[in-house]
């Protein structure tokens, strides 16, 4: 009897595969990514990785935690909360040298996409004609660059005698009703959300750039590295982690590569993972966002280490930290070994986007 029922078994196992519960090798892998901020095409590229099962491909169960104004995706790594976080260098490096024990492990963004912006007619031109003025800028290491360009200046940000910082919403309103002389504007989003302004009397467009007046950050020469991908040092340590963080990283640079080539499907997934903003407000967001990726000077993803440079002395310069960044705040070995595998397993793949132009995306009304 009990011959049979060994054949019986060995048998279910030709057919199936494995036995469930017991020999089971292809079960995928819970992991959490933590969001720097709302559903939205910032993140298009992780969405698409998830609805194109290229997570799942790398044997990843992967688990996208929107943000938002409270949420802070360093302490929610730091606690365990999620395994991957995204965030910028200058809040990344604060919160390291805070302890968060946060490690940059691929750089999406290649360019920097944070403005203020004033209204043309106000004569505020520059950094430096903020002096005693209401200027809106965003917390949780958002406001770095720009208090960076203040410090430049001699403006002293945390002196309401210098200037007058006001904690701004992630949103407009501030600027459309004059509660700010300048408000921060990142181009994917704020700076549409004063273009598809719509007047009380339907009128539209209210305001166009003419409009405006743009202050670049990357202009004067404080801008930092936006968008990476990091995790904890210690999680990294753990057996196996580092395989899963490989597997997470090409997933992920596949979808950003898919967005780039499929803008509009990429629209499609971020508002079925349940965007608030408009399918205009999204299409005119993918086409920002992939301006910041594409091209490439190199596979998206490694960190430029001259790039590095430039905003670590910055934020040093600037009393962003206190202490030059230690050599643990960011590593290219885990994202270029994703490259390396990625290569391997499909040549034709781009991840430089050479040649690669934006479309022309309408303003709509209220985005939508």
């Amino acid at each position: 009897m009990l011959r049979k029922l060994m054949v019986s078994l060995l048998l279910a196992v030709l057919v199936v595969g494995v036995l469930p519960g017991v020999f089971a090798q292809d079960e995928l892998v819970p992991v959490r990514l933590q969001l720097k901020w709302v559903t939205q095409a910032q993140f298009a590229g992780y969405y698409a990785a998830l609805n194109e099962g290229y997570y799942e491909e790398e044997g990843l169960d992967v688990t996208i935690l929107p943000g938002g104004p409270d949420i802070g995706p360093q302490q929610v790594v730091a606690a365990g909360e999620a395994e991957f976080g995204i965030d910028w260098m200058g809040s990344h490096l604060a919160s390291r040298e805070a302890g968060s024990g946060a490690v940059v492990i691929a750089q999406i963004f290649q360019r920097s996409g944070m403005r203020e912006i004033t209204w043309a007619d106000s004569g505020l031109e520059t950094i430096a004609d903020l002096e005693g003025k209401k200027v809106g800028v965003w917390g949780f290491g958002n406001q770095f660059p720009l208090f960076a360009a203040l410090v430049k200046e001699g403006l002293d940000p945390e002196d309401p005698n210098d200037v007058e910082i006001i904690n701004q919403p992630f949103d407009m309103t501030l600027l459309l009703n004059n509660e700010v002389d300048a408000a921060a504007a990142m181009t994917y989003n704020e700076m549409a959300q004063v273009l598809e302004f719509v007047g009380e009397d339907g009128a539209f467009p209210v305001y166009t750039m003419e409009d405006l007046n743009v202050i670049d950050l990357n202009e004067v020469g404080t801008a930092m590295l936006e968008d990476n991908i990091f995790a904890n040092e210690e999680w990294l340590a753990e057996e196996g982690s580092e395989e899963i963080a490989i597997k997470f990283i090409k997933a992920s640079l596949r979808g950003w590569a898919f967005c780039r080539d499929n803008a509009q499907t990429c629209v499609d997934y971020v508002l079925e993972a349940g965007s608030t903003l408009g399918a205009g407000h999204q299409a005119w967001m993918m086409n920002e966002i992939n301006k910041l990726i594409w091209p490439s000077e190199g596979p998206v993803g490694v960190l430029n280490e001259e790039a590095y440079a430039t905003t670590a002395e910055i934020a040093l310069n600037y009393e962003v930290v206190t202490a030059e960044p230690d050599a643990g705040a960011w590593r290219n070995d885990l994202v270029e070994a994703a490259i390396a595998e990625l290569m391997e397993e499909h040549p034709d793949l781009d991840l430089v986007g050479e040649g690669w132009e934006a479309a022309e995306v309408e303003i709509t009304p209220n985005g939508e």
